[in-house]
């Protein structure tokens, strides 16, 4: 019978080409699907990895989608290296924009412009107190936190609901769901005129470098990761496994409320319905894609967004529906999974 067994010595190259394979893995399997669904698989592979990237302006679309993503996913980071396992960043994410919604609508015409300043600090705040919640439930009872996190996203969305159906609806928003659109002193500026890349891109890139130093310059990141891969020792070092889960928890819950007042201070404008763009689970992969690293997970943003735009456009020019989006971030996460358990075990046949 085949049974897998564990590598002696996995092999260095393979660990980091994993992904390229991954990759191409599920570009094969999306031929595959584009020929079974009648489509031409050449112009359905396009929508996804060409089109996203074919001039100045296709680019900019690709960065507005890859900024959340990317934010959310350096905060996951931290959390997925120190063994703590925050699921629910699409609902700190949520709650974030919430926060800064909440501060941009006090705005009026007289508001100084660095009213910017408070909403995005109010979105970080927002995606800090969630995940409190996750961090006094695993801290105080012992809580899964990968299900108190994952439970606390039906929470913050029926929250939004709520607000944007009750207190906050626009009155003049024909019954829409939805705020009033904020005030022009509000909006994150933008980097380019004629573009909607905000200053978020900065802030992302920012956040690369200061997660790299933070994980591999600093004390406090060292003992997070030793924390992480060696609990006993950790404790033996004197390293507090309660503090690595709280600091943990609220740089991942704060990225992914930046990434949310981003949105809805940003390309939104408002608060509405649609904020929960999945995000906060698409970030799960991009973490990983980019296996935990600053500049890997750059990349696997970027790839990500293009999986977006890709299933906006399949659903707009092939008649597909758009969750060819979720499908094509499926196929890539379950490739990658494949080809690390292969890069780590090998088959072998025995008789039993």
């Amino acid at each position: 019978m085949l049974k897998l067994e564990a590598r002696p010595e996995p092999s260095s190259v393979w660990t980091y080409a994993s992904p390229l394979l991954a990759l191409l893995i599920t570009v094969v399997i999306g031929t595959l699907m584009f020929t079974a669904l009648g489509k031409d698989p050449v112009r359905g592979l396009e929508m996804f990895f060409w089109l996203p990237i074919k001039n100045g302006y296709a680019w900019g679309e690709l960065l507005v989608k890859a900024t959340p993503l990317l934010i959310i996913a350096l905060g996951l980071a931290v959390c997925f290296r120190s063994n703590v396992w925050n699921i629910g960043a699409e609902g700190q994410y949520i709650i974030g924009a919430i926060f800064a919604s909440g501060v941009a609508m006090m705005a009026d015409g007289n508001s100084s412009r660095w009213i910017v300043l408070p909403v995005i600090l109010a979105g970080i705040l927002g995606g800090m107190v969630w995940a409190s919640l996750t961090a006094v439930l695993r801290d105080r009872f012992n809580a899964n936190e990968i299900l108190v996190s994952l439970m606390l996203v039906y929470v913050a969305v029926q929250v939004l609901s709520y607000l944007v159906g009750g207190p906050w609806k626009d009155p003049m928003g024909f019954n829409f769901p939805q705020s009033k659109n904020f005030e022009a002193v509000t909006r994150i500026p933008r980097l380019f005129d004629g573009s909607r890349v905000s200053i978020g891109v900065v802030m992302a890139l920012v956040g690369v470098l200061g997660l790299w130093v933070f994980l591999f310059r600093t004390r406090a990141g060292f003992a997070l990761q030793v924390g992480g891969l060696a609990p006993a020792a950790a404790r033996y070092a004197g390293f507090s496994s309660r503090g690595a889960l709280w600091t943990a928890l609220l740089i991942s819950g704060g990225a992914a409320g930046l990434a949310g007042a981003l949105e809805v201070a940003g390309p939104i404008g408002q608060l509405t319905l649609y904020v929960p763009a999945g995000y906060g689970f698409a970030a799960i992969i991009v973490a990983y894609v980019g296996r935990l690293h600053p500049v890997g997970m750059v990349f696997s943003a970027l790839l990500m967004s293009m999986f977006y735009i890709g299933g906006e456009m399949a659903q707009s020019r092939l008649g597909l529906t758009k969750s060819l989006t979720g499908v094509f971030q499926g196929l890539l996460l379950f490739s990658l999974l494949a080809c690390d358990t292969l890069v780590n075990y090998r088959l072998t046949w025995r008789r039993s």
